[in-house]
Parts: structure tokens; C-alpha cells; sequence
């Protein structure tokens, strides 16, 4: 290619090439090579000239011909360009070729044509979101194509068909790759795909799911309606529907009331009533007067009744000396009043008759119908479930169905009998009639929903029947009418009728100069103020408490809360060494994993970031255990651990438990599975509802691995005896969403499940708990357990020493003696040539991270042997202590001689036989 061109190429006088033709720019695809092409006129030769450089005149191919119209010679030249050729060149910018083409009077140079080559990876840079968005409002699905050459055109797919914006306004595609819709309508609810394409390949995103959701609105009010008081204060109320329009595709229901009640007054009706009589008037020559009144004392007003009888009277005015169809006027009227007398005192006595057999009749039908039962229940709060006092009026003598027929009845007195009436949930009962309740007829059915079916949402009600036995009621040892049951009934009164609300979680001490621990008992919870931390001639009041109620932190996302929520205080105080706040977590520590943050509630209730746990920070410094966080802090307040997980490996751990107890049906047992974080705290709170309830844990529980891949948790019972036991169809196994799981937030997670014995003998219950994550970790729990209180084998719970000593003060609180922790850090604090410091100290105690935290520290070994204490505040392992210090290679020696004479004092008695 180096080969030097002729120097003179004969040609026509006085005129340059010029091109008819250049290369243009041109792509590789594959390995398939590219043919660049250059045409000039007059040109008595044309050569390529690749990167600076000629190529071989054997790599042209060349082609002659004469331009008819000007009869000059016209000359067309071809070069082969392979992928070989441009992957071997290396150089600043793009592979490039240029034509120059030789006339008489000189040459003339092309443009040049870059050369590379074409590819398209395959992963997007950022691949569309889903989401959901309400209706009319904007919705941007952004796309980055995967890299490639030539650039990528991107194209959109909606439910695999192509959207084309030319031919809807409301969408745009053209903003950088995006696709926009600027007002969303319900038609743009689907899935959407991103698809790239250049002259090699064709990429598809990931499907987006977009959901356009429509909020309700209210319709407009009915009008208000008629006042519902006929007479005086009452109501009116109008009403309004969640239609206009009506929620769709998990849009919200509509916020307020949708009926609205006002107080009315109607007027009261008034009855007319009449006025007093007028004077009579003058006789006439009929010979009677007139007298007359009107219905106006007062008049009906308000659809009052009108004035019942005559508004006017007359009567004979002559005393009978006026004759009227030859007869006394006075005879007339009084044979008229008569007969008009007896019309009325014959009406009166039938009506009479027909009221006192009526009477009689219904007197009759209810005593009869008292005759058959024995009992009145006068009180009926029975009705709401749980242990009632019922008082019972006896009744007639002689009667076999009473309470007690030998005694002489007095319906002047109340005989009060008090019992237990056994129910499965108050929240669970079928409303009971009182006759229904304590029909003495000799079979009875009582029907009771069991939560159980409830919650599993089983509408199906099962029936208990059982048969009434003679005798004084409440006294007997069977179950009375099928609800009450005498046995065991202390044990029912306590679980059900004196619960007592726990404890709270709250440990509160007084410390001063030589400081202290202060512990939450069973928690995992501790605070530990060195010594120092508080100034001389000083004494506070210190505080350490676990948020019971849900925690006001709410985690974003699959953001997880790993801990309790803990406080610890007064807020106000701040110490001049910084104490350790240990907080038990549930998370398998890895960093691959996991991005562990701390945060603290400010005092307006907001939560703010403190420090990642993998952050480098002068303020504070965490150390993460695999079952607990120890903390350095300054300031006291409200903290609490929030864990991120950036994978689907995250782990977060869980406490499998089961616990049974006898329901109230003798017959059935009830097992209850949690699955809780595996911290004591939480296990602490499952164990304090149960001993209420009077639940028994069955067997040791075990430990779940749950990762954050979103499948579904499983629980089941396996393994049941056939013919002991039956579980309901369908009932034996239970599935838990991952949400449900994952974003609990500290409440446990609670599944119950229902056993019934064929016969009371049976008296064992053996079976397995299964608890699996879908394409995950699995537990089985062997149960193997007496129904029977009494031959139950006890678990024991866990229990710290800490729970008998919340709060230590002074010496006592800590595991190495304060002489010995002098000794060490006055010798590692000092630097040493040898690298022997306190920086040696935090490596052999595995504190690898973050050391500048302990160089901003006065005594960065005394803070180094803090952290040790919380880290070792159960154990008190100083053997391990010492090994690291010999390991260092001080001189074990000295440490040692010290401690033979300071042991001896009362206060570090219990260090020598810790083996420092």
C-alpha cells in the first residue's frame, strides 16, 4: 500500500477532476464486508486512500468509460473494506477511506467515508416502569435503547401492536426515546413495550404495566326527607352514592359520608276544642231556642282533630205548652231521646262482652304457655358473650321443669345463680334468644361460629347439640344445655374473664460518674453508660423503653423495619463519652445483600437518616452482629433500624412458633403458628398474649430463612392421626402473600387452625407444622403433645440473667475491672512504633471499619472496650479479651500480677472466675 504512484498520468489539458460520485459512510454488519465507490470526471486515474495511508492498486477495481456530451474520459473505482481490516486499526478517530483522482492540471481529494462497525447490544440502559396513574393525568414511560451503531430507532408497542403518534395527539414519542401520554384515558390502560431496532438487531424491554385508575366521586344529594317525628324534635336525612363515576382499577372509594342526618322539628298537632255555649236565643215560633259554639278554644291546627259533637242545641222553649201535630212538643222530643238511649246502653253492654272474652281467652293461652317453661330470664346479658351473672325467677309449685320443685314458691324474691357460659369468640356469636338460650325442653341446639372458619372466610356455621340432664341448674358435671361447661371452669375464668394488659416495656434507673447498664428483660435491648460519661457530683435519671404500639416509621417500598423501635432518654442530656445502645435486628447480615440505615425520629415526629451502617462517620458508629446492632451515640432520642434490600437474596429471618390450648368445645383443639421476627422482643410479646389466652408453646421453635424473591409463604398440617383426629376439608393448609410477610412491620404473623376428636378419650395429639417459602426455605415442627394440662411436657422460654437484674450500677455492670481498663488503655492509646495501639486492640476484637470514628475519641481503646461490653454483656467471654492481648504480644504478665491483688476486692470477686 506504500507503493509510490506514477508521476504524470497523461490527461485532458485544462481541466481538474471532479466528482460525479463519493464514498459515502458505511457500516460492517457481521462479518459480511462493505464496497465503497468513487466516481470522477476527467480522471485519468482514481485511487482509495484508507486511515492516511494508500491502498494496493491491486485491491481497486476499476471501470472506463467516455461522457458522450463533453467526450470526457469518466472513471469509477471500487474498494472492498472487511471487518478484519477495521479491528485492527486503532487510532483516535473512526476507520476512514477518501478517492483522489489525478487530471493534467492536478488532483482532486473526496470527502471522507468513516467505516464501522455495526452492532446492537442486548440489555437496555433503562428498561420502561409500570405504573398507575388516575385518569387525565400524565403518564411517561421512559426508555434508553441499548447501545449499538448506528444509533437505535426506538419504536413502542402497546398490547403488541404498534402505537403510532401520528394518528392520536394525545401521545408523543418523540421526546428522547420517552413515550408520553399527556392526559391518560381509561383505553391506555395495558402493557408497554419498548422495541429497538438498527441495520443488525432488534431488542424488546421489559413489558410495562400501566393502570389507569379512576377515583370515585359523589353523586349529587337526594333531596332531604320528610322529618321522621311526626310530633316535636326529630331527624331528616339525605343521601348521596360513590357513582359519579364509580372507582375502577383500585382507584379510591370516595372520602366523607355518604348519608347526612339534621335535627327537625315538626309541629305537634293541636285538637280543636270547644268554645263555651252562647246564651240562648229568642224563643221562636216553632217554640224552641237555639244556642250555639264554635270549634275555636283553640282551633285544630297541624292536622289536629276537629271538635267532636254538635255546634249548636235547641230544646223546647215553652215547657211543654206548645202543641205540635196535636201533641205536646215535650212528649215528641222526649220519645225520641229515649229510644236514642237504649240504641246506646245495648252497643255498650255487647261491646263489653266481647272485650272480657277476649281478656279471658289471652289470660288463658299465657298460662299455658308459662306452665311449659320453668324459668324467666330476667337478665339477658348472656347475649354478650363471655362469663354473665343471669338471675331466674322460680315460678309455680308443682310444676316438674322448675329449678327446684321442692321449694315453696315466692314471687316476691330473686334467686341469683352465676355460671360460665362458654362461647368460642364474643365476636363470633350467633344472636341467641333468651328462650332459645334456656329452653329447659329436654334436646337442645345451640349454633356457634368458630373464629377459626371466620377467618378463613367460611361463611358455613357447625352445630353442637347436646342433651339436658335433671337436676338444679347450674350444678352438675356435664355441659347444661349444650353451652355450659362445669369443668375446668377456673381455668376459663382466668384465661377469659381476667385478662390482665402487659407490662410495659420500660426499664428506668438512677446512674452517676461511675456509670451502668440498663436493660429491657428478654428483649435483646440494652444500654450500657461507660465510666465517665456522666460528671462527677452528678446523678441522672436514664430511661429505656420499646415502642409497643405500631411504630409511628413507616418503611418505603420493600424497605424493611428489622428491630423494635427503641427509646432512650431524657432527650435532653448528652453524655461526654459516647454510650452503646444495643438493638437486636432479624436481617442476615450481608452487605451484598443488605444496606442497613439508622435513623431517629426528630422531636417533631419526623424520622431522619443518621448513618448507613456501612458508612464511614466521625458522629456515630455502628457494628452489626449477626442477631444485634451496637451503636455509639452522643445523643439520646428514638432509634431504629430500617434495612433496604438490594437483592432478591436478602434474607430476613423468622421465629417459627407453635402453641395450642383446648377451645371451648371440649372436643376440638386449636393450634396457633406465628412466624415473627427472630428477635426476643417480638418473640417476648407472642409468648405474653399466649400465657392470656392460655396457650402452650408445643415445641422449640425454629428458624426461617425468608428471602425477598416475593414468593408466598406456606403453612400446613401434615401427618394428622386418621382416625383420632380430623381437621375441616380444605382447611389443613394456608397460604401467606410475600407482602403480608415482608412489610409486616413488627406486628407477628398469626395462623389458626382447628382439630376435633372423635371421642374425649383421646388424650395425644401428634402431628407436623410445615412452614415453607414458596422456592425457598422450609421448617417442619414435630408435635408431639398432651391435650391435657395436667401431663403437658412445659417448654421451657428463654431467659437472660438480665431479666432478674434490668438495671446495674457502678463496678458491678461491667465485665472487666475498671483498674485492668485503665492499664489497657493508658497502654494503647499511647502510639507505638511497632504498630502495638489501639488500632492492633480494634482488630484483634474484628472492628475493621470505619477507625477514624475512634481517632476523633480521647481514648479511642476505652470506646473500643465499650463496644466490647455490649457486645459481650451475656457471656462476659475476657478469656477471648486476653488472648487478643497476648496475641498483640504486650506483656501479659503485668496484667496479670495486677489482678491478683484487685480481684481481691468485693467489687470484681466475679471477674477471676471469668478467666482474666
Amino acid at each position: 500500500s506504500n507503493e509510490a504512484l506514477p508521476e504524470s498520468i497523461p490527461s485532458a489539458p485544462g481541466t481538474l477532476p471532479h466528482f460525479m460520485e463519493e464514498p459515502d459512510d458505511a457500516y460492517i454488519i457481521k462479518s459480511n464486508p462493505i464496497v465503497l465507490r468513487c466516481k470522477a470526471m476527467p480522471a485519468m486515474q482514481i485511487f482509495f486512500k484508507c486511515n492516511g495511508e494508500w491502498v494496493h492498486q491491486n485491491e481497486h477495481v476499476s471501470e472506463e468509460s467516455m461522457d458522450e456530451t463533453t467526450g470526457l474520459k469518466v472513471r469509477e473505482v471500487f474498494i472492498n473494506v472487511t471487518r478484519q481490516q477495521v479491528e485492527d486499526f486503532h487510532g483516535p478517530e473512526d476507520y476512514w477511506c477518501q478517492c483522489v483522482a489525478w487530471s493534467h492540471l492536478g488532483t482532486s481529494k473526496s470527502r471522507k467515508a468513516s467505516v464501522r462497525i455495526a452492532y446492537l447490544r442486548k440489555n437496555f440502559e433503562q428498561d420502561p416502569q409500570g405504573k398507575e396513574v388516575p385518569i387525565e393525568g400524565m403518564i411517561v414511560l421512559h426508555c434508553r435503547p441499548p447501545e449499538g451503531v448506528p444509533a437505535a430507532e426506538v419504536e413502542w408497542l402497546k398490547n403488541e401492536e404498534p402505537i403510532d403518534s401520528n394518528l392520536d395527539e394525545n401521545i408523543d414519542t418523540r421526546a428522547d426515546h420517552n413515550l408520553i401520554i399527556r392526559q391518560a384515558r381509561l383505553s391506555d390502560s395495558g402493557n408497554y413495550t419498548c422495541m429497538a431496532a438498527n441495520i443488525v438487531a432488534k431488542r424488546r424491554s421489559m413489558s410495562a404495566t400501566v393502570v389507569v385508575y379512576v377515583n370515585g366521586g359523589w353523586s349529587s344529594w337526594t333531596e332531604w326527607s320528610n322529618c321522621n317525628a311526626r310530633c316535636g324534635r326529630g331527624w331528616q336525612k339525605r343521601s348521596r352514592t360513590c357513582t359519579n363515576p364509580a372507582p375502577l382499577n383500585g382507584g379510591a372509594f370516595c372520602e366523607g359520608m355518604s348519608v347526612q342526618k339534621i335535627t327537625c322539628t315538626s309541629l305537634c298537632p293541636v285538637d280543636g276544642n270547644w268554645e263555651v255555649w252562647s246564651e240562648w236565643s229568642v224563643c221562636s215560633p216553632e217554640c224552641e231556642h237555639l244556642r250555639v259554639r264554635e270549634c275555636i278554644a283553640p282551633p285544630p291546627r297541624n292536622g289536629g282533630k276537629y271538635c267532636e259533637g254538635l255546634s249548636q242545641e235547641s230544646e223546647n222553649c215553652t215547657e211543654g205548652l206548645c202543641i205540635q201535630d196535636k201533641k205536646p212538643l215535650h212528649e215528641i222530643k222526649s220519645q225520641n231521646i229515649e229510644t236514642a238511649s237504649d240504641i246506646a246502653l245495648y252497643s255498650g253492654l255487647g261491646a263489653a262482652v266481647i272485650a272480657v272474652a277476649v281478656l279471658v281467652v289471652a289470660v288463658t293461652l299465657y298460662r299455658r304457655s308459662q306452665s311449659e317453661y320453668g324459668v324467666d330470664v330476667i337478665d339477658s346479658s348472656a347475649l354478650t358473650g363471655g362469663f354473665q351473672t343471669f338471675n331466674f325467677k322460680t315460678v309455680r309449685q308443682g310444676n316438674s321443669l322448675l329449678l327446684n320443685s321442692s321449694m315453696q314458691p315466692d314471687l316476691t324474691v330473686s334467686r341469683t345463680y352465676s355460671g360460665p357460659i362458654c362461647l368460642q369468640d364474643p365476636m363470633d356469636k350467633e344472636l341467641m334468644t333468651e328462650s332459645s338460650l334456656f329452653n329447659p325442653l329436654s334436646d337442645i341446639k345451640v349454633k356457634v361460629q368458630s373464629s377459626f372458619m371466620v377467618s378463613l372466610g367460611v361463611t358455613e356455621r357447625a352445630e353442637y347439640h347436646g342433651k339436658a340432664h335433671s337436676g338444679t341448674f347450674p350444678h352438675g358435671n356435664n355441659r347444661a344445655f349444650g353451652t355450659i361447661q362445669a369443668r375446668n371452669k377456673a381455668t376459663y375464668i382466668q384465661n377469659l374473664s381476667s385478662i390482665s394488659t402487659t407490662s410495659e416495656l420500660k426499664t428506668t434507673a438512677i446512674f452517676g460518674h461511675l456509670g451502668g447498664r440498663l436493660v429491657v428483660p428478654n428483649t435483646g435491648v440494652s444500654l450500657l453508660i461507660p465510666h465517665g460519661a456522666i460528671p462527677e457530683e452528678c446523678s441522672w435519671e436514664i430511661y429505656l423503653a420499646i415502642t409497643q404500639k405500631e411504630s409511628s416509621l413507616q418503611p418505603e417500598g420493600t424497605d424493611v423495619l428489622l428491630g423494635p423501635e427503641v427509646t432512650c432518654g431524657p432527650s435532653d442530656l448528652s453524655v461526654s463519652t459516647p454510650f452503646a445502645l444495643t438493638i437486636p435486628h432479624c436481617a442476615e447480615v450481608n452487605s451484598e445483600h443488605w444496606n442497613i440505615h439508622l435513623k431517629k425520629r426528630t422531636q417533631q415526629g419526623k424520622w431522619e437518616e443518621v448513618m448507613s451502617v456501612e458508612e464511614e462517620t466521625t458522629s456515630c458508629y455502628c457494628l452489626l452482629d449477626p442477631y444485634a446492632c451496637h451503636i455509639l451515640l452522643n445523643s439520646f432520642g428514638t432509634y431504629a433500624l430500617i434495612g433496604e434490600p438490594i437483592s432478591d437474596c436478602a434474607v430476613r429471618q423468622l421465629k417459627v412458633a407453635v402453641f395450642g390450648c383446648l377451645s371451648c368445645n371440649s372436643l376440638d383443639y386449636n393450634l396457633r403458628v406465628y412466624c415473627m421476627d427472630n428477635t426476643p422482643c417480638a418473640f417476648q410479646e407472642v409468648v405474653s398474649d399466649e400465657k392470656l389466652q392460655g396457650g402452650q408453646l408445643l415445641e422449640e421453635p425454629k428458624l426461617l430463612h425468608f428471602k425477598g424473591n416475593t414468593f408466598s409463604l406456606q403453612i400446613s398440617v401434615l401427618d394428622i392421626p386418621p382416625f383420632l383426629w380430623r381437621i375441616k376439608p380444605f382447611t389443613a393448609c394456608q397460604e401467606v402473600p410475600f407482602s403480608r410477610v415482608w412489610c409486616s412491620s413488627q406486628k407477628p404473623l398469626h395462623c389458626a387452625f382447628s382439630l376435633e376428636r372423635y371421642t374425649p378419650a383421646t388424650t395425644q395429639l401428634s402431628c407436623k407444622i410445615c412452614v415453607r417459602q414458596v422456592k425457598g426455605h422450609e421448617q417442619i415442627l414435630q408435635i408431639q403433645t398432651s391435650i391435657l394440662e395436667n401431663e403437658r411436657e412445659t417448654i421451657t422460654f428463654f431467659a437472660h440473667e438480665d431479666s432478674n437484674y434490668p438495671a446495674q450500677m457502678g463496678p458491678k455492670a461491667f465485665k472487666i475491672p475498671y483498674s485492668i481498663r485503665q492499664r489497657i488503655c493508658a497502654t494503647f492509646d499511647t502510639p507505638n512504633a511497632k504498630g502495638k495501639d489501639w488500632q492492633m486492640l480494634a482488630q484483634k476484637n474484628s472492628i475493621n471499619r470505619n477507625l477514624s470514628y475512634f481517632a476523633t475519641q480521647s481514648s479511642p481503646s476505652a470506646v473500643i472496650l465499650d463496644l466490647w461490653e455490649a457486645r459481650h454483656q451475656h457471656d462476659g467471654d475476657l478469656d477471648s479479651l486476653a488472648c487478643a492481648l497476648e496475641e498483640i504480644g504486650r506483656t501479659h504478665s503485668k496484667i496479670s500480677d495486677i489482678t491478683e491483688t484487685e480481684i481481691e476486692e468485693p467489687d470484681f470477686n466475679y471477674s477471676r472466675q471469668n478467666g482474666l
